[in-house]
């Protein structure tokens, strides 16, 4: 693995990479660009149901959808927990925050914990609902979960465009039957079949639903090569279709910007995947990760340090080769010390306007049609 690792590096750096088919992507148009500047916004809702206020940079209040949307926020995620639910992520709360975003003209991007709760690297519980079954009933179970949520907001006229299947599922998912590892000492006990059937159940059920819909999988491991290729090799193997690969990069866990740089790089060629940095996160104020340690961080833990990380993560991501860097999406906008919010005020910090330069004007502004099929001296 690490001689492969060095052997990409150089040829990296003095390749010149082949010609790669180029295809037109059928329906892109002009303000609408499907690049993702996007958001979790799984616990707007019920911060609006607290009666939370928010105010925009300039001091309007208005609502915290519609305050992304203005500043070019273009996608949103939102996170379901298998029933009964510890952190209020049902399906009905999600028809309503899905219904939000169509308002406010946001895509959504639909992410399944495959648990009651928080799933991540450290934990993958399996949801109660599930616990006492079979092997075989526990994947035909997940199956038709999955297939009646994708179902429900297809015919509630907010379906998903991109849907993660599994959170952070870089050591499996619903443990201990789909618990995988990776060090020397425990990686002959990783359950990847039985892993992978969950994952291939969670996938054919939103393809039996709608196959346009983009299936992703999304791991931990940002800047991490070795784990990736362990963890993409492995879907390879067990035959997982996918279409689209979600990496989480926290500067205090998964490595610098550099290691995300090179990581992107490694993965798009080899697998030939779009790729999103679905979640990233930077601190306002000093965190225990950085300042209050007295360890030097990539950027000052201030405001503007916030989004100078968003914006630095966001330029290696567009930079990826053959367009296959997809987006970038802010993980979480409501939490204290790394939200977009004052923690006092609630008025929006500078991060809000990262990317502006990118996605202004939202809309065409000289009154013309893009198709201009009229005669001279005439008007539409």
């Amino acid at each position: 693995m690490k001689k492969s690792i060095l052997m990409f590096a150089a040829l990296l750096s003095c390749a010149v990479l082949s010609a790669q088919k180029v295809t037109f992507p059928q329906g892109q148009l002009p303000y609408d660009n499907p690049y993702a500047f996007g958001q979790d916004l799984s616990f707007v809702l019920s911060a609006e149901k607290r009666g939370g206020v928010w105010y925009d940079t300039d001091g309007t209040q208005k609502s915290p959808w519609k305050i992304f949307r203005d500043h070019g926020y273009n996608w949103g995620r939102l996170m379901i927990c298998n029933e009964p639910s510890r952190l209020g992520q049902t399906l009905d709360y999600v028809v309503e925050g899905a219904r939000k975003l169509k308002e406010n003209n946001i895509h959504f991007a639909l992410d399944f914990m495959m648990s009651d709760g928080w799933s991540n690297p450290m934990t993958q519980p399996t949801p109660s609902s599930l616990r006492d079954m079979t092997h075989k009933q526990r994947v035909d179970a997940f199956y038709d979960y999955v297939h009646n949520v994708i179902k429900t907001l297809r015919d509630a006229g907010v379906q998903p465009e991109i849907v993660q299947v599994g959170n952070e599922i870089s050591n499996g998912a619903f443990w201990p039957d789909g618990r995988v590892y990776y060090g020397p000492e425990k990686r002959a006990q990783s359950h990847w079949k039985e892993f992978t059937d969950y994952i291939k159940a969670g996938i054919k059920a939103i393809r039996d639903v709608d196959p346009r819909i983009g299936v992703m999988l999304h791991v931990d491991f940002g800047g991490d090569l070795e784990m990736s290729e362990i963890f993409f090799d492995k879907m390879k193997q067990y035959k997982v279709g996918y279409d689209c690969i979600g990496f989480s990069f926290y500067p205090w866990s998964h490595g610098t910007l550099m290691d995300l740089r090179d990581n992107l790089y490694y993965v798009i060629e080899k697998y030939r995947k779009p790729v999103y940095v679905i979640e990233t996160g930077y601190y306002s104020v000093p965190s225990q990760y950085f300042e209050r340690k007295g360890i030097r961080a990539a950027f000052p833990e201030t405001p503007e340090g916030q989004k100078q990380w968003f914006q630095a993560v966001n330029e290696i991501v567009m930079a990826a080769p053959y367009n296959l860097g997809r987006g970038v999406f802010w993980w979480e906008p409501m939490q204290r010390g790394r939200g977009c919010f004052d923690d006092q005020t609630r008025k929006a910090k500078p991060i809000l306007e990262a990317f502006e330069k990118y996605a202004f004007p939202l809309d065409r502004t000289d009154g013309n049609p893009r198709i201009w099929d009229f005669e001279e001296g005439e008007r539409p």
